[in-house]
């Protein structure tokens, strides 16, 4: 493996020496004022998770965030020069006695009754800079990562940070190439930017695009003392009549741990043989308003696909059956119907609803008391519902509402009823979220 990350960080430096036919992006740089760029993002976040296990409580959060994105252009030369600044502040809308679900940090101390207070007001982010040769960006300081291996988490109020190195090529044509190492990581409801500890995650990838019909992508992480992960995707539209497509799509992750890792569904004593498969398929019709998919994913190995708590990002998960719940057990099984419908031909553009059911079976729900045995083969199903409206046109162009709703039911033992846990496995849940998000541009 270290031969493959060397040989990723090889091809990045010399693409970004050679010369190709490939239009430079760095000759076309304006300035370091000129091409800068500023958003800040409105956020009212709203989320409740109503617990019908029977052992845990319920949560409910909600709060206001302003995300503030100020970007500065490259400046002009062979090398350009940049930085800029991301963050967020944030307050809480009531009192958020229950809050949970990575939303709203809270302090450290208990009250009586085991709860947490939620901080009333905060702020977190930082700097980066920026320098760019040719096709090829480097970019050094806090970010977001959309890596599949290790994405951070933009489905709470705030995102997740991490702080490193992050570099990007494009010198040849349809071929982007990453590499890079994050030192820090900083989950949506903490205010210290690296709370989680993270030493070190060096990350490599590619993406291919082999004509209008067929990409691909492969991205590897190596945390360090945690975990060892490999992400490979292929998609492949295909046109129909009357302007409709089928879009075939293939995911797979693979996973080894490290012996200090965190992975509370393996169904081995032995920790540092623990190890997962988990791959999805999905079969897409879209036609004018239309959207069907179905899809099926298979989990295999002696945990299951146990991400996020290693600080390989809270987002690491792009799966076909992932809603509420990611069907992401060990051994699990999963198919998923999934269905969106436009409203434009109603008059209404900017409406879209979408509605899923997922049914997930053969989960392997270990004995604590002795991994090796397996006490039952559980079962969990969800049905997804979410409406959103952005606006259109106008002084509020690409405000957005959502509103999304999740009801899922699971097995008793899956449900840790007989004290068997699994990290990612939420439980019978229902959840409402609602999203208010009202973007500005500054400049």
């Amino acid at each position: 493996m270290l031969n493959a990350k060397k040989l990723t960080l090889a091809v990045l430096v010399q693409a970004a020496l050679i010369s190709t036919a490939y239009a430079s992006e760095q000759s076309e740089a304006k300035g370091f004022v000129e091409d800068a760029e500023g958003t800040v993002l409105f956020r009212t976040g709203y989320l409740n998770r109503d617990k019908k296990d029977g052992l845990n409580n319920d949560t409910s959060s909600t709060a206001q965030t302003a995300i503030v994105n100020l970007d500065s252009g490259f400046t002009k030369g062979v090398i350009g020069f940049g930085a800029g600044i991301i963050g967020d502040a944030s307050f809480k809308l009531g009192k958020n006695g229950h809050t949970g679900n990575q939303m709203i940090p809270t302090h450290s101390q208990d009250n009586a009754d085991g709860t947490k207070d939620a901080y009333d007001h905060w702020a977190r982010g930082g700097a980066y800079v920026k320098a760019r040769v040719s096709n090829t960006t480097a970019k050094y300081g806090t970010q977001v990562s959309e890596i599949p291996v290790i994405a951070s988490n933009t489905a709470r109020l705030t995102p997740e940070y991490y702080t490193g190195l992050y570099i990007e090529s494009n010198e040849i044509k349809d071929l982007t190439l990453v590499g890079g190492k994050f030192t820090k990581n900083q989950w949506s409801n903490e205010i210290s930017s690296d709370q989680k500890g993270l030493d070190s995650a060096i990350f490599w990838g590619a993406k291919y695009k082999f004509n209008d019909q067929v990409n691909t992508s492969y991205y590897g992480v190596e945390v360090k003392d945690k975990l060892d992960r490999h992400y490979g995707n292929i998609n492949y539209t295909h046109g129909l009549k009357n302007d409709a497509a089928l879009i075939l799509d293939f995911t797979g992750y693979h996973t080894d741990w490290e012996t200090e890792a965190v992975t509370d569904s393996h169904t081995t004593e032995d920790l540092s043989n623990r190890q997962n498969s988990i791959w999805g398929i999905s079969a897409t019709y879209n036609k004018d308003v239309h959207n069907v998919m179905l899809a099926y994913q298979d989990n295999a190995g002696n945990t299951g696909y146990d991400y996020a708590y290693n600080q390989d990002g809270l987002q690491s998960i792009y799966v076909p059956n992932s809603y509420l719940a990611d069907f992401n057990g060990n051994d699990e099984k999963s198919v998923g119907l999934q269905y969106s419908y436009n409203f434009k031909n109603h008059g209404l553009p900017g409406l879209n609803w979408t509605t899923a059911f997922v049914y997930g079976w053969d989960i392997d729900i270990a004995d604590t008391a002795n991994r090796a045995n397996i006490i039952d083969q559980a079962e969990e199903h969800e049905f997804f519902n979410q409406v959103k409206y952005t606006v259109q046109s106008g002084p509020m162009k690409d405000t957005s509402l959502r509103l999304r709703h999740s009801y899922l039911r699971a097995s008793d033992t899956y449900n840790n009823v007989n004290g068997n846990y699994t990290s990612n496995a939420v439980g019978s849940t229902n959840e409402w979220r609602i999203w208010l998000d009202i973007p500005v541009k500054l400049f």
